[in-house]
């Protein structure tokens, strides 16, 4: 190459480097931009369903056109009154390959990572599954700024800490039996030492608290194990006039709740004030690959709406970026196990270079529309 055509290749390349990172800084800021117009946020969690596999009707089966998840759907359903604020990601996959059974998934949502527990058991020293590090809700804390973990049936347990399950309570105000599972493997910050005995209550405190403007900016809600998908009722479910088994019910069951919880939530000053409500599951079911995804749905009036359906990857360490970035924290920097590889095999889920949430929102008025990161 001649020295003047090299010069001007110089010239390109650093021309086209700068340009580079001029989008890349634009992509940043505009990302910014969206999240930090949310004010509250509400995270409902849900167990052991894809959204979509490769056999749809296989055990346990899929959520996506599911009949017994009618009300998930509409709110995937383009044009349909319920999809109205709703955006959803297509390319949602497990935290990590091999990140199973359910309480890593739930450790990943605080602390980006497994820490190596492949459990659910209670926390404990002997169960070598409690922490003391950097972690969402203990960074929310140490800034002031207020949270919330609502959990159903955690009043008849001896802590939130202890897990228990029986019948004869009063009846449930969801699914009608007086069935009662509360499971501490599914309540993310029972792992951690500062915050496992904090800011923890009882769901039918969330109802008060909503109505009386006294819950956090981030509140994170896990129904009891009848009502969250993960388990059936020991009689089925009858749903919408249908009687359903087995892991169809346990899918009817959550289905009908989410018909209850949601639409209450969306009725509320801090969900109309630039709130979010997140659907989030915890892991893929006989696959952590991306023939495998999970339901991920936002629920807002910032959302792009009608059931936009966003194809940008994510992952549990997305909810966490955009958790730290809506409210300005430190992103987590806890490692992550070398088996715990992200679904396409070629790396991992860490938080920082995680795509966030932004490409389900709206850009806010006079400004650029958000780039997918």
């Amino acid at each position: 190459m001649k020295r003047s055509n090299l010069k001007i290749y110089s010239y390109s390349l650093l021309a086209a480097l700068a340009a580079g990172a001029a989008g890349l800084a634009s992509a940043q800021t505009d990302s910014a931009a969206v999240l930090h117009q949310i004010k509250t946020v509400f995270v409902i969690a849900l167990e052991n369903h894809n959204w979509t596999q490769p056999v749809p009707d296989s055990a346990p089966q899929q959520i996506f056109h599911n009949p017994a998840a009618p009300y998930l759907n509409s709110l995937v359903t383009p044009d349909n009154p319920n999809a109205a604020q709703v955006s959803y990601a297509t390319r949602y996959y497990n935290a990590g390959q091999k990140v199973h059974p359910s309480e890593p998934s739930y450790i990943w949502s605080e602390a980006g990572t497994t820490f190596g527990v492949y459990t659910d058991k209670d926390p404990g020293k002997s169960a070598h599954n409690l922490f003391s590090c950097q972690h969402l809700s203990g960074q929310l804390t140490a800034a002031g700024i207020p949270w919330r973990c609502y959990l159903e049936d955690v009043e008849y347990a001896a802590g939130s800490t202890h897990s228990i399950n029986g019948s004869g309570v009063p009846a449930n105000p969801y699914n009608g039996t007086t069935e009662y599972n509360y499971a501490v493997k599914h309540n993310p910050m029972a792992f951690f030492t500062d915050t496992q005995d904090k800011n923890c209550y009882p769901l039918t405190n969330f109802w008060t608290d909503l109505a009386n403007h006294g819950v956090g900016r981030y509140n994170w809600i896990t129904p009891d194990q009848f009502n969250e998908m993960h388990s059936s009722l020991p009689r089925g479910f009858t749903y919408h006039g249908t009687k359903w088994t087995g892991n169809q019910a346990a899918i009817a069951e959550g289905d009908n709740c989410l018909s209850i919880i949601i639409p209450k939530i969306m009725a509320s000053p801090a969900y109309q004030d630039h709130g979010v409500i997140i659907v989030w599951t915890d892991e893929t079911e006989h696959g952590d690959d991306t023939n495998h995804t999970l339901p991920e749905i936002v629920i807002s009036p910032l959302a792009k709406g009608n059931a936009y359906a966003s194809s940008v990857v994510y992952s549990h360490s997305s909810d966490l970026k955009t958790m730290d970035e809506i409210f300005g924290l430190a992103f987590q920097t806890n490692a992550v196990p070398d088996r715990d590889r992200n679904a396409f095999g070629t790396g991992y889920n860490q938080v920082a270079t995680a795509n966030d949430l932004s490409d389900l929102f709206r850009a806010p008025p006079d400004s650029t529309p958000a780039q997918s990161p």
